[in-house]
C-alpha cells in the first residue's frame, strides 16, 4: 500500500529580510536608535534584543551590509498598509457601455443620458454605442445622429467632452466620451 503524501493547503511564505540569527554577513552597518556604527553581526543582535527588537537586513548588497534595529512585525505591518494606501490611490480608466438601437425613444435616451451622468461624474469613460441588426442597417444615419445628440446634451452641460466621434464597426457605430477635466 502506497503512502499518501501530507495535505498542505498553503505554502509558507519565507520572509523577504534576513532578520537576527539568520544574517550571514560578519560586520554589518547597525543603523537605528541613535545608533550609526559597523560592529559584528552577534554584537548587533544583543543590542537588538536588549532593546527587545530585531536586527533586520535593510540592504545585503551595500558593502558592509546595512541592518537597522527595529519591530519586524510592525515594520512588515507598515509596509502592507503602505502598498494597500497606494494600491487604492492608482486610478484605473474604467470605460461604461451604454447601448441604443436605431429607433430609440427620447425618454429612454434621456434615462441612458442619467446614466452617462453618473458614469462621468465617477471618472469613467463612457463608450455609446447604436446596434444594427439585420434591416436596421438602413438606419445608420438615425444612429449618428444620435449619437451626436446625445453626445451635444452632456458637452453642453459641461459634464464630458467628446473623445471620438461617432465611427462604424461592422453593425455597431461607437462613440467614446470622456469626463470633461475643466469642472
Amino acid at each position: 500500500m502506497r503512502k499518501k503524501k501530507p495535505y498542505r493547503k498553503f505554502k509558507r511564505q519565507e520572509d523577504p529580510h534576513k532578520i537576527n540569527e539568520k544574517i550571514r554577513a560578519t560586520h554589518v552597518r547597525v543603523v537605528g536608535e541613535g545608533i550609526n556604527d559597523i560592529m559584528e553581526v552577534p554584537k548587533a543582535i544583543e543590542i537588538a534584543y536588549a532593546q527587545g527588537l530585531d536586527l533586520v537586513e535593510l540592504s545585503p548588497n551595500a558593502e558592509p551590509p546595512v541592518c537597522k534595529i527595529m519591530d519586524y512585525k510592525k515594520f512588515l505591518y507598515e509596509q502592507k498598509k503602505k502598498a494597500k494606501e497606494l494600491k487604492s490611490k492608482a486610478t484605473t480608466n474604467e470605460t461604461k457601455e451604454i447601448r441604443f438601437g436605431p429607433n430609440t425613444s427620447t425618454h429612454d435616451v434621456n434615462f441612458k443620458m442619467n446614466h452617462a451622468r453618473k458614469f462621468l461624474a465617477e471618472g469613467a469613460k463612457v463608450r455609446c454605442f447604436v446596434f444594427f441588426r439585420g434591416r436596421a442597417n438602413i438606419y445608420r444615419d438615425r444612429g449618428e445622429v444620435l449619437l451626436l445628440q446625445f453626445a451635444e446634451k452632456l458637452v453642453e452641460e459641461g459634464v464630458a467632452k467628446i473623445e471620438s466621434f461617432p465611427t462604424n464597426e461592422k453593425n455597431k457605430m461607437i462613440m467614446v466620451l470622456a469626463p470633461d477635466s475643466k469642472k
